[in-house]
């Protein structure tokens, strides 16, 4: 989060295509998880981020899929916002205007669960 925004991407592809959740990925062999959160972010933003505070964790099972999210606070440190990887745009969008975002399922609950919002 920045100035009272917070780093979105719309995902390309399944599960839920098209909808917007925050930057992430797979931990690749022998990776950190906070370097792979900032190889993701990276990959799908174009920016280069330090990950820093663990925020928390969430788990997402659905067909054909089970997903173990850690979310990191994260500082820009460079790089140009563009989408990449499987994100199809990327957005900073202020804090006030999630709720018109069709965000990923549970986005929002983690959000406030975790005081972001």
């Amino acid at each position: 989060m920045a100035d009272g925004r917070l780093l979105l991407v719309q995902r390309g592809g399944p599960p839920e295509e098209g909808r917007w959740s925050l930057p992430g990925g797979r931990v690749e062999q022998g990776e950190t998880l906070r370097r792979a959160a900032e190889r993701e972010v990276l990959e799908e933003t174009g920016l280069d981020v330090h990950a820093g505070k663990f925020v928390g964790w969430a788990e997402r099972i659905g067909e054909g899929h089970h997903f173990v999210i850690l979310d990191f606070v994260v500082e820009v440190t460079g790089g140009t916002l563009r989408a990449g990887g499987d994100a199809v745009d990327v957005a900073w969008v202020a804090l006030e205007e999630l709720a018109a975002r069709d965000l990923v399922t549970g986005l929002e609950a983690f959000l406030q669960d975790h005081d972001v919002v």
